[in-house]
């Protein structure tokens, strides 16, 4: 069995709630992710991709200036690093998630695990990609 700690990325760097959009973008351009994880302090609380700032921040109007807590997506799923791969390689399919949150067990972020992290580890990873790449529905 291969467990998350095996292909995680640890010091993922969070933004907070009250971190501005502009801001949670420029630390995506800088690290070159797509998502970054929502804290408050140590603890996970919800997630923000460059997809909520397109469609819950410019689409809707708001400016750089709007707090990220506007725009995140809450609750979201997590996984803890002794998980088995191939439980949230499913969990990821499920939910059309690129990238999970690893946390311990008081919920404090521990690192992510993303697809490029499963590339090395290609049990089943074509079908992974191909449900999160399905279209879904608006969850609104």
């Amino acid at each position: 069995m291969t467990t998350v700690v095996e292909v995680m990325t640890r010091d993922a760097v969070p933004v907070t709630s009250t971190d501005t959009v502009q801001a949670a973008a420029q630390l995506m351009e800088r690290l070159n992710v797509s998502a970054l994880p929502v804290c408050d302090g140590l603890r996970l609380i919800g997630m923000v991709t460059d997809r909520d700032i397109a469609t819950r921040a410019v689409a809707h109007g708001l400016d750089g200036t709007a707090p990220v807590g506007n725009i995140a997506t809450e609750p979201i799923d997590w996984c803890f690093e002794n998980d088995d791969l191939e439980v949230v390689q499913y969990k990821m399919e499920a939910s059309h998630i690129r990238q999970m949150p690893v946390v311990d067990r008081n919920r404090h972020l521990i690192g992510m695990v993303a697809l490029a992290d499963l590339t090395a580890h290609d049990s089943g990873l074509a079908s992974t990609l191909g449900a999160i790449s399905a279209p879904s529905l608006p969850s609104r």
